[in-house]
């Protein structure tokens, strides 16, 4: 970590005489770690779709791997029970295909942002079990089963999970019970039995939360069900989680399959609940307090984002048998989700690009954090 440190030092100076992402091989994220793990961005409707050119440039020269943003959630790609929207998801997939990277399809089954008619009748009484059942699988064998051997790696289920490990009471679970876990990852196979099938959850650093996942996907596999590996959302912040938890769960859940750092980003700004995770239900009313930094970083916190991104990117590397993917969550600020949650209309820095697309000192010193030698 000392020789991290020093690093750093020297790579901010580099970054203040002008990096330009766009120049040699060694700035190229894809190419530093491409013994190593694929380094992805998520993608958004304006990018898939050609109007941000700019941001496209960036993820063609720094990375190897995509997810979906929303492309690929239920209200985005099933909005109505006979209505289907593929020409956004399509585009992704395409884009992927045309730059011979690693297409994740994010996701299958998901407490929100699935529309209310998946749950409802046409009185917006609940469904049965049966109807149900049957509509997650239609979902995913047209969705899964259209991209079959297109998309790499699916998450089938996402934060079923509460952050004391035990399984969230949603309209899945109240409705159809345990045994909706099982159902998806079975589905998502039959749909494409070539696909890798992960389990995504937030906060799996904490201690109950990573047991609690640990026993899902044990009891699946223990079942023969086909669950290949965790993806740990890495929606962190400057100071929490500390680099022991991470590990702590990466080397735990190394022991069931794959491990994915999904969803990553690093949150500068205060916020007010100290909280931690993507619970994007947490929400509160705008409050200027809280949106500190709307005229740009100081450079002392520019300095401190670049050393979390390096310090939390080495042990990555420390780790890399164990990693298979890392996954940025946008590609430059202003794509980030944090600026509209926990509050909208904040200024928000988590990412490696600003908001004019040039790099920050965060990635020079994730490039600087690891030995190649």
């Amino acid at each position: 970590m000392i020789k991290s440190k020093l690093l750093i030092t020297a790579c901010l100076a580099i970054a203040s005489c002008g990096f330009v992402a766009t120049k040699g091989p060694e700035e190229s994220l894809k190419k530093v770690f491409k013994d190593d793990f694929y380094v992805g961005a998520a993608l958004n409707g304006r990018q898939v779709s050609g109007k941000d050119p700019k941001a496209i440039a960036i993820v063609e020269h720094q990375f190897n791997s995509i997810s979906p943003e929303n492309l690929l959630k239920w209200e985005s790609v099933h909005p109505a029970l006979d209505k289907y929207n593929f020409a956004p998801a399509d585009a992704y997939v395409a884009f992927g295909q045309k730059n011979d990277m690693f297409v994740v399809g994010h996701n299958l089954v998901w407490h929100n942002q699935t529309p209310d008619w998946v749950f409802e009748d046409t009185q917006g009484n609940a469904v049965s079990k049966d109807v149900l059942q049957k509509r997650m699988a239609d979902h995913i064998s047209t969705v899964a089963g259209r991209y079959k051997g297109k998309i790499g790696g699916w998450d089938v289920v996402n934060e079923a999970l509460n952050d004391d490990g035990t399984l969230r009471e949603s309209k899945w679970y109240k409705i159809v019970g345990e045994e909706y876990l099982a159902d998806a990852f079975r589905l998502a196979h039959e749909a494409d039995p070539k696909a890798e099938l992960y389990y995504n959850d937030y906060n799996l650093w904490k201690p109950a939360k990573r047991d609690g996942a640990i026993r899902l996907v044990r009891n699946l596999q223990e079942k023969g069900v086909q669950v290949d590996g965790i993806g740990m959302q890495g929606h962190w912040g400057l100071e929490s989680p500390s680099i022991e938890q991470i590990e702590e769960s990466i080397i735990a859940f190394s022991k069931l399959g794959k491990v994915m750092i999904t969803e990553f980003e690093i949150d500068v700004l205060p916020n007010p609940s100290n909280r931690s995770g993507a619970d994007i239900d947490a929400t509160f009313a705008a409050d200027e307090k809280y949106n500190i930094y709307k005229n740009g970083l100081p450079d002392d916190v520019q300095q401190q984002l670049a050393q979390r991104y390096a310090d939390i990117f080495a042990l990555f590397h420390k780790h890399r048998d164990k990693i298979s993917r890392v996954t940025f969550w946008g590609v430059t600020d202003a794509d980030s989700w944090l600026n509209d949650w926990p509050m909208k209309g904040r200024t928000s820095h988590p990412l490696l690009f600003d908001r004019n697309y040039q790099p920050k000192p965060a990635l020079k010193a994730i490039i600087n954090s690891v030995s190649k030698n």
